[in-house]
Parts: C-alpha cells; structure tokens; sequence
C-alpha cells in the first residue's frame, strides 16, 4: 500500500503545472505587455444641425450613448433637428486601435475614422497625438492612421489560421470611452461570412465588445494579436455574446496596400452566386453540399470570356477549395488583378477546368436596381409545383430582354413556401444536373411530369435585375382520400 501511495504523489507532481491547476486563465501577463500598445481614439467632425437632416438624439455628443446612436439609428430624410441646437455642431466620437510600428503607423476600423476633421490617438502614458489617415478599406472596415512619434510599443502579430475554436481569446479597447478596459472570452466560430460583408472571413467571439471597442485588437493568450474586433450582434445596443472580429492576416494585406498605395486593389471575375444547399447539391448531381453556384454571368466579363456559364457549381479557384459561396469574393478579391487562375466547375455531371483572368474591382461599385412587376394572375389551374405560368408576348420579351423563359402569375401551395412570387420569371429546370432552358408551358409540364412526385424541383429564377436557383421541396403524399 505504501509502494502504491508513492508512485501516486509520484505522478501527481511530476504533472504539468496546468494539468494541475484547472482554474481560469491569467491574464495579467497579457495585458501588463500588451496593454501599452492599445491606443484610444477620437474623432471630431464639423456637421449642420438644426435643419432637416440633423441628428434627433436625446445626447449630447460627448456622452458615449451619442456614439452608439450616431453609428445604429440611420437618419431619415426630412427628418427634424433637434431643438436649440446650433446649424453647425462638432460630433465627436469614440473607437480603439493598436500600434503596428514603433514610428507610429496604427490599424483601427474605417468606421471609426470615416469622415473625421480631426483624429487624436492616445496613449496609456496620457501623451496625445494628432493623427493623419493614410488609407481607409470600407469592405474590410480597416483603416490604416499615422501619429509622429517614435520608440513606440507595438503590438505582437499571431496568425488567425491556427486559431481553435474553443480557445480563449482577450479584447482591450475603449468602450464607452473608459480607456484600456480588458475583456476576455473564447472563440466562438470561424470564418464566419456577414451580409453585406463579403471580403471578411469574421472570428466570431463570446468576448464582451461595445461601442467604443471598435479597432481594438483582439489577442490569442500568447499575447499575439489575432484580429481586429469590428462589430456587435445586438438588439439592445450592448453585448449580448456575439461579436465579431477581422482576422489580423485580411488587416495586414490591406494595411499593406494601404500604405503603398492610399488604396487597396482587389480582384474580380463577374458572376452572380447563390449558397450550395443540400436540395441545389441533388439537384446538381453534386455528391455534397459545397461550391458556390453561378447564378448569372456578366456579358463580356473574365468568367464570360472563360467560358462560366449559369448553373456551373464553382468548386475550387486558383488551387483553393470553395468550402461555401462566401468562400469565393474573399479567394478572388484576394487574387491581383489582371493574373491568370484556374477555376474548377461542375458542370452535367463531372468537374471541367478553365482559366480565367481576373480583372479589378471599380473603386465604386454600383449595385443593380431592382425593379418589381406584376401580372394579372389568370383565372387557370396551377401545376403539381403550384404555379401558374404563361409565355411571355413578343412585347414582354422585349422589355425584359428575354430570349425565353416563363412568366410566373400566380403562387400557390408549396411554390408559394419556396419564396416565388408572382412576376418571377423562370428561365430553366435544373434536372439529373443539367440546365434545361424553359421555352413553353407545354414543354414546362412535360419535364415536370418526367420526374418523380417526391423529388424536389430546383428552379432558375430571375427577379428583377437579379437571378437565384429556388428549390422547391414536395409535399408529402395524401393517403386514404
């Protein structure tokens, strides 16, 4: 017995010190070294108020809670001025950063310094610093800024690849204004894509972030940095466990070209995508879910001139797997326009190879308008899908600029769950992977009684100026009637 307690202390202390202790994470190391090179910033800017157009908030504009509402509660037009206030007023407002060079180059978000007069940067030692942008990226929301100065502390940089879900993760910033207020969490996931956010694989943490946080770094617990925390998921304004940080390589390769060039180029192919889902993926004949699917091809653009035509599943580009279609604007916008890649398609059942030469995205891109119309639905039965469709007139075809397709003009039933509504045009049938162009009601009816009733039907649908690939699932047979 003896013998055996021995050999138990034995191992117990020759354990590691945190195979023994599996407390909570200090952090105290982390933020004694790193602290000092997270900065607090402020911006001013001269606006009009007091006409149509000023900010109806209930702040004054040096409370935190004014940030909040300037950045979340968009104005409206003809909307009324405050009372009192004054035709010209400074806004200030409130975000973080962190020194990535000891001569005084600094990353914050582009949010943070948008429209600014005047930027101040200061330090843990209290010495402030007017700040001059050298380039700001609103796709990314990074924004690269200067201060004169040297011998600055600067932060160390990680890499977000090796990052672990699960793994505890530290944020410092100003919220609300108070300076270096430390906050920890663990990543929550990775690689996350955000409407409207397309060029930003975003690392999602449970780590407490508010307005103010914005452009402060957030750190691995090796003290390096890992990302650039940039958003909050709220319904209230404050934390509710969900924010959302850029990764520090994305910031970097933008602060890069920023630096070089007051600009950031990035790469374009001229294709509209939808998501991969599992019904688009049987559809397609695709053994899994995954790729990003073409839903129409700009005329004239790289990916028409290579050859990519609607329907084609986009499994890889330039040697890189599309594991999704938010995969796809970030591996093309990070390719340098006017280079030769590959991209891999599945196409009628089997992967095809074509090379493609990216070109460049316009410093302003102009988003197509989307136009509504409507026809009368016709007093006529709908097909087993639920819809009602009729052939386009020779006019119709030329307004809508069609070669084919059909008019959706009334929904019902199970098309109407699927999200189609009247004034849709469908433009083919996606069946055993191929694309059929839809030219008639007769020829319509004819493939859909071709296939099984308990198949789904995936359907490419134009609205408007834009296309998407809409799978309608079927209804489970009625018994005993």
């Amino acid at each position: 017995m003896r013998q055996l307690l021995l050999a138990f202390f034995f191992v117990l202390f020759s354990l590691p010190a945190q195979a023994q202790n599996r407390g909570l994470p200090d952090f105290t190391e982390l933020v004694e070294k790193q602290g000092p090179a997270v900065v607090n910033i402020s911006t001013t800017q001269t606006q009009r108020g007091g006409g149509r157009g000023a900010q109806p908030f209930p702040f004054d504009e040096n409370d935190p809670m004014y940030e909040f509402f300037r950045r979340f509660i968009p104005r409206q037009p003809g909307m009324p001025g405050i009372p009192g206030m004054p035709r010209e007023f400074e806004s200030r407002s409130l975000g973080s950063g962190f020194v990535i060079s000891a001569d005084g180059y600094i990353l914050t978000n582009a949010h943070v310094v948008e429209s600014a007069d005047e930027i101040l940067v200061r330090l843990t030692d209290k010495r402030e610093f007017k700040a001059r942008v050298i380039g700001t990226d609103k796709r990314t929301d990074v924004a690269l800024i200067k201060i004169e100065a040297s011998g600055l502390p600067t932060v160390r940089l990680g890499d977000p690849g090796v990052l672990k879900v699960g793994e505890w993760v530290v944020a410092i910033g100003s919220p609300f204004g108070f300076d270096n207020s430390v906050t920890a969490g663990i990543v929550s996931a990775k690689g996350r894509s955000l409407p409207q956010e397309n060029f930003v694989p975003f690392i999602q943490t449970d780590v407490a972030v508010n307005p103010g946080n914005s452009g402060g770094p957030l750190f691995n617990m090796r003290g390096e940095v890992v990302g650039i925390n940039s958003q909050i998921y709220s319904r209230s304004g404050g934390f509710m466990g969900i924010s959302f940080a850029i990764p520090i390589d994305v910031a970097m390769e933008v602060q890069g070209q920023l630096r070089a060039t007051g600009k950031v180029s990035r790469g374009r192919i001229g294709v509209v995508i939808q998501e991969v889902t599992k019904e688009l993926a049987e559809s397609f004949g695709l053994a899994k879910a995954q790729g990003a699917v073409v839903n129409a091809v700009e005329k004239g653009g790289p990916a028409d001139k290579a050859g990519v035509e609607p329907g084609d599943v986009i499994l890889r580009f330039d040697g890189k797997p599309i594991a999704g279609s938010g995969d796809l604007p970030r591996i093309v916008g990070g390719t340098r326009p006017g280079s030769r890649a590959t991209i891999q398609v599945w196409r009628k059942g089997a992967t095809r190879d074509l090379v493609i030469v990216v070109a460049e995205i316009p410093a302003e891109e102009k988003t197509a308008g989307r136009s509504s119309r409507s026809a009368k639905p016709a007093e006529r039965a709908a097909n087993r899908l639920g819809l009602v469709v009729a052939e386009p007139t020779p006019e119709q075809k030329r307004e809508l600029k069609l070669d084919a397709g059909l008019l959706v003009e009334d929904v019902r039933n199970m098309a109407a769950r699927a999200d189609l509504r009247p004034g849709d045009i469908l433009l083919a049938l996606i069946a055993r992977g191929e694309s059929i162009e839809l030219k008639s009601v007769e020829q319509f009816n004819r493939l859909l009684a071709q296939l099984d009733r308990s198949a789904s039907v995936t359907l490419l649908v134009r609205r408007g100026e834009l296309q998407t690939f809409v799978t309608i699932k079927a209804a489970p047979e009625k018994r005993g009637e």
